[in-house]
């Protein structure tokens, strides 16, 4: 057997082999998450945990007749110098690493074609991705009722709420 065409045929099984290999897939990371979420809960109980996401999640203001969760938070411009910050902010999505508020503030912007920026701060130091940016809390509360029909993409903060920047 000529020895080139061994080198060949042996090449073609590593290459296979190789291709065929364990890889990552959705799967292995949802699993990852999901062992994350655990953790996260483990020390505490099932009802207290409930508590505190029923208290996370809890309509704090009534603004026209609306009850809508608005909070406090002393954020800063994360990532745009250029844009002015107004004092009431929704917010549809937080996330604990930049690349990830950057990215999807960016198809906001170009899917929804909303002026989309981000916020860092707050007492777990997240990023939070701001839909738009309202002088007044009416307008804010206003715009919050009728999210679901002017945001085409999916929504990742299950409550959007307002942040009012102190």
């Amino acid at each position: 057997m000529n020895k080139s065409l061994l080198y060949t045929i042996i090449m073609l099984l590593v290459t296979t082999v190789l291709m065929t290999a364990c890889h990552s897939n959705e799967q292995n990371y949802r699993e990852a998450y999901e062992k994350a979420v655990e953790r996260r809960k483990t020390g505490i109980g099932a009802e207290t945990y409930a508590k505190i996401e029923a208290e996370r999640q809890r309509y704090t203001h009534v603004i026209n007749g609306d009850s809508v969760r608005m909070v406090y938070v002393n954020a800063n411009l994360a990532l745009d110098s250029t844009i002015v910050v107004k004092p009431f902010n929704i917010v549809v999505a937080s996330f604990a690493q930049r690349i990830n508020a950057q990215s999807y503030r960016d198809r906001l912007r170009q899917e929804c074609g909303f002026p989309s920026y981000v916020l860092y701060g707050g007492p777990d130091k997240q990023y939070f991705v701001i839909l738009q940016g309202f002088d007044d809390k009416e307008s804010a509360a206003a715009m919050l009722r009728d999210l679901d029909k002017k945001v085409s993409m999916k929504i990742l903060e299950p409550l959007p709420w307002i942040l009012r920047k102190t």
